[in-house]
């Protein structure tokens, strides 16, 4: 079993879970062969640390408006984000997954990573409660994230991308949908960049922007080596 050095996870999270079996369900993905999964953890937790993240900007930034505060949780509760603070605690350890996704670099998957993240924040909050998950989930934002403001969060890819593209190929990218999938409350879709009718990079989130922007990212980086940008 991959959890025997489960303390270990403890330790990086800040905290031991007393209901093993709470844990053991946050820690399983639906590929595994157990009669339950993660997923309904996944979703007590995307609720729980949209509160948390939503409170923390509310009294960090006075000043700021809805529309500022809106984007600013948009780019701390996401897939990117929480996968980054999932690689903190080493998540992709502790998972279980069935064979066929280990092989397929299952505890590498941003997708895979983000939704145990979530799950783990879940289950801490039936088990500690809010404040609990509060302390945990921002020292590890604070951990990943050295300066949170709007300058450093609200980077906006596709405005980047349009003025490369315009400067180099006189026109605008293209966002093509390439999949989605998933249930309703947590779909997951994939865009791609088309420069030219020719695709750049393709890249996933949980919403159609979330998944713009990733890409957008990727395609900026594809084209800094080709122009030598």
């Amino acid at each position: 079993m991959r959890n025997e050095n489960i303390k270990k996870f403890f330790e990086c999270l800040g905290y031991e879970f007393k209901n093993e079996n709470l844990i053991t369900e946050a820690l399983t993905h639906k590929s595994y062969t157990r009669e339950f999964n993660n997923e309904r953890l996944e979703f007590l937790g995307d609720a729980v640390l949209d509160l948390v993240v939503g409170e923390f900007l509310f009294e960090e930034f006075k000043d700021s408006e809805e529309g500022t505060l809106s984007k600013l949780r948009a780019a701390l509760v996401n897939e990117t984000s929480f996968t980054k603070l999932a690689n903190e605690l080493h998540l992709g350890d502790y998972i279980y997954l069935s064979p066929a996704e280990e092989h397929n670099n299952g505890r590498h998957k941003p997708s895979i990573l983000s939704n145990a993240f979530e799950s783990v924040m879940g289950a801490l909050y039936l088990e500690a409660g809010l404040d609990k998950v509060k302390e945990i989930s921002l020292n590890l934002i604070f951990k990943v994230y050295k300066e949170i403001n709007p300058d450093n969060l609200l980077k906006d890819y596709k405005t980047t991308l349009q003025e490369i593209t315009q400067a180099h190929f006189g026109c605008t990218p293209d966002y093509v949908l390439v999949s989605s999938s998933g249930p309703d409350h947590k779909k997951e879709f994939e865009i791609g960049v088309s420069i030219n009718d020719k695709i750049y990079s393709k890249a996933k989130g949980h919403s159609k922007k979330v998944a713009q922007q990733n890409a957008a990212k990727d395609a900026i980086r594809v084209l800094k080596k080709e122009l030598k940008l």
